[in-house]
């Protein structure tokens, strides 16, 4: 998709995103650059108030407007600039210590992608299988498997990844990414 593909993609969200593209101008009317054009006379500066704008004066839905303005703007494009987002969010050196001791869990898993988002990290290889939020105390690692895969899983709250991940533990230390959390996180690997 050029310089303005996300990093940390898996190959089937690469191809998501160049479809996104690909049908903007067949299914709009409009290119890719008429919509650049739009955007930049788009008086909000925030994402989400810039994409609510899009939508609101020219239907432009919620995926495509992100794109859009991913163009319009490559400088203000948090996706281009993932470790940034990294350094942003695992501030806390408790918390880092949790990502990095999954990190080391997964290292080995064949196809591993690691994504950073604004408010996670994401772990995927076809699809995601895993991602770790920093909250108040520890991290919450959601996991595509079942809440009842385990007794140490409970039902993923509203933690805004992917859908897929269902199950959800807390984690308060590195020393808790044990055999067994290992195990769970291959598990939700085979599935994905």
């Amino acid at each position: 998709m050029g310089s303005n593909a996300p990093s940390g993609l898996t190959e089937r969200q690469e191809k998501w995103f160049a479809s996104v593209r690909a049908g903007l101008e067949r299914e709009t009317g409009r290119s890719l650059e008429d919509w650049v054009a739009i955007a930049r006379t788009c008086p909000e500066t925030k994402p989400k108030a810039r994409t609510t704008w899009m939508k609101t004066h020219h239907g432009l839905g919620l995926n495509r407007a992100t794109y859009v303005f991913s163009v319009a703007f490559p400088d203000q494009d948090r996706w281009s600039a993932p470790d940034d987002l990294r350094a942003k969010l695992w501030r806390d050196p408790g918390q880092a210590e949790i990502l990095a001791a999954i990190e080391q869990a997964v290292a080995g898993l064949d196809g591993l992608v690691v994504g950073q988002r604004t408010g996670y990290t994401a772990f995927s290889r076809k699809t995601q299988f895993a991602a770790l939020r920093p909250i108040k105390g520890g991290v919450a690692l959601g996991l595509a498997l079942p809440a009842d895969a385990a007794p140490e899983l409970s039902p993923a709250a509203k933690d805004g990844w992917s859908e897929r991940l269902t199950a959800r533990l807390v984690l308060t230390s590195a020393a808790e990414v044990t055999d067994r959390i290992k195990a769970l996180l291959a598990q939700a690997w085979a599935r994905s």
